[in-house]
């Protein structure tokens, strides 16, 4: 049911999350409580989607506390008065629909996918929970033993999640980012009924979350039903959202994990980068398209000289992090060919690297970059869910629909200039974080 691979899934469709607002024409209204409510109609298919989205998440956990956004993801699915444990997503499953929810560093949020007759129904059982949440002991120990079963799954058994955990430790030296959306285990352990419920009751309100319903309905259906089912709920006294300021970068960092468990060697490199909110924001729309041409195909540079011309590698390429309140990422990976050595893949990305940060791309890559973006932007807006998530990743985080509006046309006034310029203000040695996986042969 249940998230923390969320950071890589906007890492690849961060510019699917940015499709244009004039597409989707959404239409908006604000109840009385403060709830933000977004509508996109697409009556192609018989069927909604519904997403609540909520202004906090792990970022904003009090130290000591790591892990209690992502706990009391797992326990809204206990029940209220009106519905028993589990009975959310039987409801849901019985009607035939699908549900889901997800725990990132600056949001929680809630989704269900059902036929458009149902939507009343999604509707009454999140404003439920929402307000009436039940939470018993043995619910909250047992549900507490499922996260530590999940953490070891997906973290501990994992080499590759552990080095990421490391690397995301160094990459941020004082922002929250540097800590795990799951938690450490060893605070996870220490979790308790009256921790889960003190975080519900303080940021679980109408005028702290954001109701996105995309499919075939319309304003003229959706209102009424939000204000008869959300309108009641009152709103709260929320505590002002801070964040701290990362201090600069001044020496390259690098970790090398050897693992019994590791199949392939590999390669990755991580600078922090602006995001649509922090720091140099107008560097943004660039980073996406460097990332695009450099690294996001098939048909990138760095895929076709490691991979295909110098058959150093099995995969290469790049990505950019920029859906994140603080500070985003941009970041290369690699994995060497056998017969082939990490140390001949870091050679060749650093060769790579030093060719683009001199010459810069060309106006050709410049443009198929810009195409493929759009391109991918055009097909993300086709599926149901797909419009509810761009607009909701962008206002849960503090972006506009206007933002999102503009979005193709500032990525089509990106210039090869802008490119250049901002690949020279990310990528520098001395704000890198390296990190290396090696086998371990088996004793």
């Amino acid at each position: 049911m249940r998230t923390l691979r969320l950071l890589l899934a906007l890492a690849v469709l961060g510019f699917a999350n940015s499709v244009s607002a004039q597409v989707y024409r959404p239409e908006t209204f604000t109840l009385a409580n403060g709830l933000e409510v977004v509508v996109v109609d697409n009556p192609r298919v018989p069927a909604v989607a519904v997403m609540l989205w909520y202004r906090i998440g792990s970022a904003d956990e009090p130290l000591g506390k790591g892990g209690i956004a992502h706990f009391l993801e797992h326990l809204m699915f206990k029940g209220t008065p009106a519905t028993g444990p589990g009975e959310y997503a039987r409801v849901i499953g019985r009607e035939g629909g699908s549900q889901n929810a997800m725990t990132s560093y600056d949001y929680t949020g809630y989704w269900a996918e059902v036929a458009s007759d149902r939507l009343e129904m999604v509707l009454k059982l999140e404003a439920d929970r929402m307000i009436n949440l039940e939470l018993t002991e043995e619910q909250v120990l047992s549900e507490r033993d499922v996260i530590l079963a999940e953490r070891s799954q997906v973290v501990d058994n994992r080499p590759s999640s552990q080095l990421g955990e490391q690397t995301r430790a160094l990459l941020y030296q004082h922002y929250p980012y540097r800590l795990p959306v799951i938690g450490w285990r060893h605070e996870i352990e220490k979790l308790t009924r009256e921790d889960a419920l003190a975080w519900y009751r303080r940021y679980y309100a109408p005028n702290n979350a954001i109701l996105v319903v995309s499919g075939d309905v319309d304003v003229a259906r959706l209102k009424p039903l939000a204000e008869k089912h959300f309108g009641p709920i009152p709103a709260r006294v929320i505590p002002a959202r801070w964040r701290p300021s990362e201090p600069p970068q001044r020496v390259a960092r690098r970790l090398t994990m050897k693992s019994e468990q590791a199949g392939t060697a590999s390669l990755s490199r991580m600078y922090q980068a602006p995001s649509y909110i922090y720091g140099d924001t107008a560097q943004a729309y660039a980073l996406q398209v460097l990332a695009e041409l450099f690294g996001g195909s098939t048909t990138s540079r760095l895929y076709r000289d490691m991979v295909v011309d110098q058959t150093l590698a099995t995969s290469a390429g790049a990505y950019y992090e920029a859906s994140t309140i603080g500070p985003g990422s941009f970041g290369f990976y690699a994995s060497p060919r056998q017969g082939k050595t990490v140390e001949d893949v870091e050679a060749a990305l650093d060769m790579a690297i030093e060719r683009l940060l001199a010459d810069g791309p060309t106006e050709d890559e410049v443009a198929r970059a810009k195409q493929r973006l759009a391109a991918a932007a055009a097909f993300a807006r086709d599926s149901l869910r797909g419009p509810a998530t761009a607009l909701g990743a962008a206002l849960v985080i503090g972006r506009k629909i206007e933002d999102v509006e503009a979005w193709p046309r500032r990525i089509e006034a990106v210039t090869r200039d802008a490119v250049i310029a901002a690949a020279r203000a990310v990528i520098k040695p001395e704000a890198s974080v390296t990190s290396i996986m090696l086998p371990k042969p088996t004793s």
